[in-house]
């Protein structure tokens, strides 16, 4: 799990620094937020201080009726030392009683211009990616068709030289050799680059490491991508039964979740690259609807039952 304190969020939200400065290095442990409003009213039973606090147009309207003599109290209430911060949406004015109760405890109160439901989704999509489980997994990550591909397999198999025909075709790459997937919640899992020492390069064999975004340009790669097929390529088995249909339903499980795989024999003369577009678009039919394998199989199973009929098998 990453780290990120106050100060990084302030930032990457653009947040406006009102109080508290001291306390902006204070790492955010929860990505829950509150809207304090009953800790206002003056019910802290069960105020969760770690969390970030929000006060909107409700919250500050409310505070605006509470007794002078009361005010006070309720901010220092409000503000504690581990309190990660206070923000005030809609650029609202910040209470004179919560300026100085922050600057006491070190608590941090920012502002910023957009309304409190805006607010709230932005800091909670951003601290939902640095919450979520993750893990590292071994293979090529690339966008085709739309589609998040995981290229696995045993190494030298060539993953790096399919993705490299992929990128060519107009495709774009996420990863090479290490890809690392967060799940955002159970059953979408995004893949990406975490190490910039490797981001955007490709290591071919006999030729060395390329720089896929130099090589073929911004449009050839992306900084992360929905993880939702399942590539894995192995050396073509003559021993074994390979599905020719595809109503198999194979998935490998990822942290929590699970996802679509299809396993590719690998042997000269066979366009893997050209295999997984079509696994790809074939994905993409199979989630509108549109399954050919069961399609194939219904009709194959009313065609021999009509040729029974004709031969009077029952």
């Amino acid at each position: 799990m990453q780290k990120i304190t106050t100060r990084e969020l302030a930032e990457i939200l653009n947040l406006e620094v009102i109080s508290g400065e001291r306390g902006l290095d204070r790492l955010i442990t929860t990505d829950e937020l509150s809207r304090p409003a009953l800790q206002l009213a003056g019910y802290f039973s069960h105020y969760s201080p770690k969390r970030i606090q929000i006060l909107g147009t409700s919250e500050l309207s409310f505070f605006k009726l509470i007794p002078d003599i009361e005010k006070k109290s309720r901010m220092r209430m409000l503000c504690t030392r581990v309190t990660p911060c206070i923000i005030i949406s809609r650029e609202l004015e910040v209470p004179k009683e919560l300026i100085e109760a922050a600057n006491k405890y070190d608590t941090p109160v920012l502002r910023c211009r957009q309304d409190t439901t805006k607010l709230m989704g932005n800091i909670s999509n951003h601290l939902r990616r640095v919450f979520a489980p993750t893990t590292s997994i071994h293979g090529v990550f690339i966008e085709v068709y739309g589609i998040g591909v995981l290229i696995t397999g045993e190494s030298g198999i060539g993953k790096s030289e399919i993705a490299l025909e992929l990128i060519k075709r107009g495709h774009r790459l996420v990863a090479d050799d290490r890809v690392d997937i967060r799940e955002i919640e159970k059953g979408f899992l995004i893949g990406s680059c975490e190490s910039t020492l490797i981001k955007h390069l490709l290591e071919i064999r006999g030729l060395g490491i390329i720089n896929v975004m130099t090589l073929f340009g911004t449009g050839a790669v992306r900084s992360d991508k929905r993880l939702q097929l399942n590539i894995h390529l192995e050396t073509w088995n003559d021993q074994k039964q390979y599905d020719r249909i595809g109503l198999g339903n194979e998935s490998k499980e990822i942290l929590n979740s699970k996802i679509e795989k299809k396993t590719i024999p690998v042997r000269p003369g066979r366009n893997v690259a050209i295999i997984i577009e079509s696994a790809a678009m074939n994905y993409r039919l199979n989630q509108m609807g549109i399954n050919t394998a069961k399609e194939f199989t219904t009709k194959l199973a009313e065609e021999i039952k009509r040729n029974n009929m004709n031969n009077g098998v029952k």
